[in-house]
């Protein structure tokens, strides 16, 4: 029997040992992830460590770590078997900082907000919305297609937690998972570069760029990446070098948690191919972008305000949280928090046109701009924002087009049936059947009578 134990102990020290050593070249990105993860979560959606490490570090190899959250701090600090310990720290209006192991806490920086709670109802406004039935809209079978969206008690599969309808300017369909409801902030992933994308829109509005510029950055002005334009970056088709994979060690994990200035790693990236001649997804890409809205600033506070003033504030985004590198710049690839309230208003703004309850804060040529399919994109991508121009969805309306996020994260506009879905969760095609889901949606409003 002892023997038996210590055959037992010995296979499961040797099984540990293994897992250490696999995975030790990859600690500082799995607990970098996991302070991240744990700290955004904690400090800024409200959660618990409990539904935190269950849901959205409840994969592999992130789930190794182990959590320890100090609530007088507010920071948390993440280790693999008490190796490679990394910290996040919240400070508000930056959300979340992911610290380097020379970093001494000094985190000063934080933009003004300019919040006006109008008396007007949703979405122009915080008051409830009014009442209205559209005959038009077979509402029993919006609802089925929100409630298949959902797992059913007991199952955790298509791992949906929020799903909001909305036509013509009104809600229409609402639902959350156990745990989430109306006020509850969701991480946006990717969805955050569409918010970038607008940000470059406003100032092209005001006439402070042009998409066609060349010479971006200091760093370039004497070799060939001079030649790649503002374009470029915002259909991802500048040509530069970019590895974007989560499951290993690459240039997207390197920049999100390892890095201060998550602009250096794409900033020194040199030229693969010909600018303009291939798309290649890239995080970095959009932190380069990020950079540039930086450098059109005499201050780095001007830069921090104008995001908020300039475009969230004025749409009433007013529980979005952009966070920044430990320098304090957007994370513009990655990291924006809303509710999905919230988020639906930036499909509102882009179903219009640029315009908001009167206010022109895009100039429509630029909404246009954003919908012109990325060449060799298969007609999948604009400016930061993902097209159904090459059929994705085949049977959801070619005109959709969306901001999307890691495990699912969706802002879906279809203008041909003035329409914004809002879907939150953890899991994404083919486990969650996105076609299938939108169609439904789609299909049941009709014509207008």
């Amino acid at each position: 029997m002892k023997k038996v134990l210590k055959f037992g102990l010995l296979l499961v020290l040797v099984i540990v040992v293994g897992v250490v050593v696999y995975n030790y070249p990859r600690l500082n990105i799995i607990t970098g992830f996991s302070a991240k993860s744990v700290c955004s979560c904690t400090f800024e959606a409200n959660r618990s460590l409990a539904s935190i490490e269950k849901g959205d570090n409840g994969f592999s190899p992130i789930n190794l770590a182990t959590n320890k959250i100090n609530f007088e701090e507010k920071s948390v600090t993440s280790t693999v078997f008490g190796l490679k310990a990394r910290k996040a720290i919240y400070k508000k209006g930056v959300g979340c900082v992911l610290l380097s192991e020379d970093f001494k806490n000094e985190i000063s920086f934080k933009p003004n907000r300019h919040i006006i709670e109008k008396k007007l109802p949703y979405p122009f406004g915080v008051l409830p919305q009014k009442d209205t039935v559209f005959t038009n809209v077979n509402y029993k079978a919006v609802n089925k297609a929100v409630e298949n969206a959902f797992d059913k008690i007991g199952d955790s599969v298509k791992k949906t937690r929020a799903v909001l309808v909305i036509y013509k300017n009104k809600i229409i369909a609402e639902k959350y998972a156990e745990g989430f409801d109306e006020n509850s902030k969701f991480l946006g992933w990717s969805m955050t570069k569409s918010i970038t994308s607008a940000v470059v829109g406003v100032l092209a509005k005001q006439g402070r760029v042009d998409i066609h510029q060349t010479n971006l950055f200091p760093e370039w002005e004497n070799d060939q990446r001079s030649k790649i334009t503002l374009n470029n970056l915002l259909q991802m088709n500048s040509g530069l070098a970019w590895v974007e994979d989560y499951n290993t060690i690459s240039d997207v994990t390197k920049m999100l948690y390892l890095d201060k200035d998550m602009s250096k790693i794409p900033l020194e990236k040199p030229l693969v191919s010909k600018p303009d001649s291939s798309w290649n997804y890239s995080s970095g890409t959009t932190n380069l972008i990020s950079k540039y809205i930086r450098n059109q600033f005499k201050t780095h506070q001007e830069y921090l305000d104008f995001w908020y003033k300039e475009l969230i504030d004025k749409i009433g985004m007013n529980s979005m949280v952009l966070e920044t590198d430990a320098k304090g710049n957007y994370i513009g690839s990655s990291y924006g928090w809303a509710t999905a309230r919230d988020w639906s208003k930036f499909g509102l703004l882009y179903l219009h046109k640029g315009n908001w309850n009167g206010t022109q804060i895009l100039n429509k040529d630029w909404i246009e701009y954003t919908v012109q399919p990325t060449p060799t994109s298969n007609g999948e991508y604009g400016a930061q924002f993902w097209l159904n121009s090459g059929g994705v969805y085949p049977n959801v309306p070619k005109d959709l087009f969306s901001c999307n996020g890691y495990q699912g994260q969706y802002v879906f506009i279809i203008p041909s049936k003035n329409l914004i879905v809002v879907r939150f969760g953890l899991a994404e095609n083919p486990i969650f059947n996105t076609n299938q889901f939108l169609s439904s949606i789609s299909q049941s409003i009709g014509l207008e009578q």
